[in-house]
Parts: C-alpha cells; sequence; structure tokens
C-alpha cells in the first residue's frame, strides 16, 4: 500500500500542471476514490485536494521566483483567471503572486513521502469474514462528503425514518449483523474539492428480493470483509478505529479495498454515558 501511495504522489508530481481530476488520481492508484481519498486523509491529516493545491501553489510559487509572468503561471496550474490566481495564492502565502519576484517573498510546500512509523505498539483487533452477496435495504439521501465530525445532513437523515420504514427494515433484515447499519457508497469524483456528495443509507442487510417503494435496495456482491469490533467513548472511539483502519491496518496487511459500500453500526451502552461498542466493516480483497 505504501508503494502505491508513494507511486501516486510521484503521479501528482509529474501532472501538477494538468486537470489532475479525483477520478484520474484514483483510476491510477487502482482503487475506488472514495477509499483513497480516505486513506490518504488518515494518514497525511489532509485531503487529496488540500494536497494537490498547496503543491500547485509551491510551484507556481518556484515559478513566480524565475520570474515568470503572474498570468501565464495562473493558467499553468488551471486558474481560469488571474484574479481567481491571485486570491488562491494570497490565502495561502499571505502576500501576493507579485511580490514574489519583485521582493523575493516565497513560501514552500514540500513533496510528501509515504513510510511506516511504529507508533506505541497498540495492538488492533480485527478479523476477516467471507459474506455472499445481500441486499442494503434503508432510507438513503446525498449528504456532503466529510471525513471528520458529526454530519449534521445524517442526524436529520436518521430522525426522518418513519415507524412504517422501521418496521419494514425489521422485517426484512436476516443476515448478520442483525444491526441498524450507517453505509456510505457511490461518491463524487469529477472535481477535486470535498464539497462533493455521497449517498448515505441507514438499513439492515437482507438476502430477500421483495422491498417496497418506501425503502431503497442496494445490491452488495459476495466478498470478503474486514471486521474492526471496537468499545468505549462515543463517537471518539469509533472514529478512531476508523482511522486507524485505514492509516495503519490497510497499509500494513495483505488486502486492498474495493468498490463496495462501507458500513458500521453501533450500540450504545444503556449503563454508561456515552459509552457504545461498534463494528466497522470494509470490503477488502487479498491482494
Amino acid at each position: 500500500m505504501l508503494k502505491e501511495l508513494n507511486l501516486v504522489i510521484d503521479y501528482i508530481e509529474d501532472h501538477l500542471t494538468d486537470d489532475l481530476s479525483l477520478e484520474k488520481i484514483a483510476e491510477y492508484a487502482g482503487i475506488s476514490d472514495y477509499h483513497f481519498r480516505k486513506i490518504f486523509f488518515y494518514l497525511s491529516g489532509m485531503t487529496l485536494s488540500e494536497y494537490v493545491k498547496n503543491r500547485k501553489l509551491s510551484a507556481a510559487n518556484q515559478d513566480l521566483l524565475r520570474g515568470e509572468k503572474v498570468t501565464d503561471v495562473a493558467f499553468k496550474y488551471g486558474y481560469q483567471s488571474v484574479d481567481g490566481f491571485t486570491r488562491a495564492f494570497k490565502k495561502w502565502s499571505g502576500f501576493l503572486p507579485s511580490d514574489v519576484f519583485k521582493k523575493g517573498m516565497s513560501l514552500s510546500f514540500p513533496k510528501l513521502s509515504f513510510v511506516i512509523t511504529v507508533k506505541g505498539g497498540t495492538a488492533m483487533e480485527f478479523k476477516i469474514e467471507e459474506k455472499p452477496a445481500f441486499h442494503l435495504v434503508g432510507v438513503s439521501q446525498r449528504v456532503p462528503m466529510q471525513f471528520e465530525g458529526v454530519n449534521k445532513e445524517i442526524v436529520k437523515l436518521a430522525k426522518s425514518i418513519t415507524d412504517e420504514q422501521k418496521i419494514e427494515m425489521h422485517a426484512l433484515q436476516n443476515i448478520e449483523p442483525y444491526e441498524i447499519v450507517n453505509a456510505s457508497f457511490d461518491a463524487d469524483y469529477h472535481f477535486l474539492k470535498e464539497e462533493g456528495y455521497l449517498t448515505h443509507l441507514i438499513g439492515v442487510l437482507t438476502t430477500k428480493e421483495e422491498v417496497s417503494d418506501q425503502l431503497e435496495k442496494v445490491p452488495v456482491e459476495a466478498c470478503t470483509w474486514a471486521i474492526f469490533p471496537n468499545e468505549g467513548p462515543f463517537p471518539s472511539t469509533l472514529q478512531e478505529t476508523m482511522a486507524r483502519a485505514y492509516s495503519e491496518w490497510l497499509p500494513s496487511s495483505d488486502y486492498e479495498v474495493i468498490q463496495a459500500p462501507t458500513f458500521s453500526f453501533t450500540k450504545m451502552d444503556k449503563n454508561k454515558k456515552d459509552h457504545a461498542y461498534s463494528e466497522v466493516w470494509i470490503p477488502v480483497r487479498k491482494k
């Protein structure tokens, strides 16, 4: 995984002046664009779009230092206007592009390099499970893509589920885990920005085919799942487990993620405030 990530970094470096869409980067990486963005975020601490923007502006800074015209540099790195480039550059650096050559002002953002770092040797519990094909059935909505914090649109979606929908989901549920799950899939990738959307579904797993019009049915093919159980303060423990699964377990494992929904479920502890047992399910295959 680390080798592949560093090859992607080299690819980005070689195409800073091109139209670097998420689709192209993910296609080069050979994995789902959404999974790749999550892996990148959890390993680097920044979004893929932030990294590309920083590298483009850093390269632009070097061109300006060599005396290239602001107009030429702006269009070279894909900006539609000089004003747009000037605003972005000033926000990034704190000074105007024209100040780079005139006053010798400069800011750089170095190219990333991924390496394995051992952090405390904390064990991570996981299990690998083969699962037959099933359907995710529930209530879904396009929501803003967000890797950290509480997604308010998902909270609204949960509150919108009717009693009738809950009754049908309970009747359809016939395959483990027998829990209400939160699944994410179909992320936007056409534009290099994190303001894209993905489909979030709150529902259950079933092998039944007959589903009413009040619920959405999403087919999931038979595949292998990496399952990460966790227990502790909610939601911090669940979020930490998700981050470690992508940033620590995947890069050092013999598995890679595949194009399929990821999902999780949470069971709150009635006897402990803000304490829960959760599981994160990630679709994988052997490398």
